[in-house]
C-alpha cells in the first residue's frame, strides 16, 4: 500500500460536522474505496492493507485492559493489538484502530456538533463499522447467503472474522433480524461485541506502558 492510500481515504471526508447517518455513510464509502485500491475483491481480506501502510508499526501486547490502541509516536502510526484475544479479534481491532489514522486530522470537524460526553462512544462505533464494511462488505455477504452459505460459524470461517462480526454484520445489513436465542445472554463473545459497541475509548490508558 502506498502513502497515496491515506490520503485517498482522508480526501473521502466532507470538510464539515458530520450528522450519524454522514458518518456512517463516510464509514462504508472508505471501506469500499480501501479495498478498491488494494484491488481486493474477495474474502478474506488480508492484514496486509493495514499492516502495510506507511508509517505504521504494529505491536502485540499482553497485559492489557482493552482490544487496542493507536497513537503517533517518533515520527509514525503505532497501533497496539491485545495478543491475549482471538486472532479475528486483533485482527477487528486492527482495522478499527486504522480508522483512527484515516479520520485523525479531522476528527475536532467531524464530530463537533456531538455532546463531548457521547463523543467518544460514537467515535469507537464509527471506527467498528468501518471495520466491519472493510472485513465484511455487504454485497459479499449478500453474495455469499444467496449461494446458500448461511450458518453463522461458516460466515466466519469464510471471511476470517468471528462468529460476533458475523452476526452484527447480518443485522446491520437485514439478512438476520432476530438475535440469536445463545446471544447475547449466553454466547460471551456476542456479549464481547456488544459491550465494546457500546464502550467509551479508554485510547490513551495505555501510553505509560512500556
Amino acid at each position: 500500500m502506498s502513502r497515496s492510500t491515506i490520503a485517498a481515504l482522508r480526501d473521502l471526508v466532507p470538510l464539515k460536522p458530520l450528522n450519524r447517518w454522514e458518518l456512517n455513510s463516510l464509514a462504508q464509502v472508505q471501506a469500499e474505496r480501501f479495498l478498491e485500491l488494494a484491488g481486493i475483491e474477495g474474502p478474506a481480506v488480508p492484514n496486509r492493507l493495514v499492516t502495510e501502510l506507511p508509517h505504521v508499526r504494529i505491536e502485540h501486547r499482553c497485559p492489557m485492559p482493552i482490544s487496542g490502541w493507536t497513537d503517533w509516536i517518533d515520527n509514525e502510526w503505532l497501533i497496539v493489538l491485545n495478543s491475549a484475544e482471538p486472532l479475528t479479534r486483533q485482527r477487528f481491532s486492527l482495522f478499527h484502530e486504522a480508522k483512527h489514522i484515516f479520520d485523525h486530522k479531522f476528527i475536532d470537524l467531524m464530530y463537533r456538533d456531538f455532546k463531548p460526553q457521547e463523543r467518544d462512544k460514537i467515535i469507537e462505533r464509527m471506527c467498528n463499522y468501518f471495520a466491519g464494511c472493510v472485513l465484511v462488505p455487504r454485497p459479499w455477504l449478500e453474495e455469499a447467503w444467496r449461494s446458500g452459505i448461511q450458518e453463522p460459524a461458516q460466515l466466519a470461517a469464510r471471511f476470517d472474522v468471528s462468529e460476533a462480526a458475523i452476526y452484527v454484520r447480518l443485522r446491520q445489513i437485514g439478512l438476520m433480524t432476530q438475535t440469536p436465542r445463545f446471544a447475547p445472554q449466553a454466547h460471551p463473545e456476542w456479549r464481547s461485541a456488544i459491550a465494546t459497541v457500546n464502550k467509551p475509548r479508554e485510547e490513551r490508558v495505555l501510553s505509560t506502558i512500556n
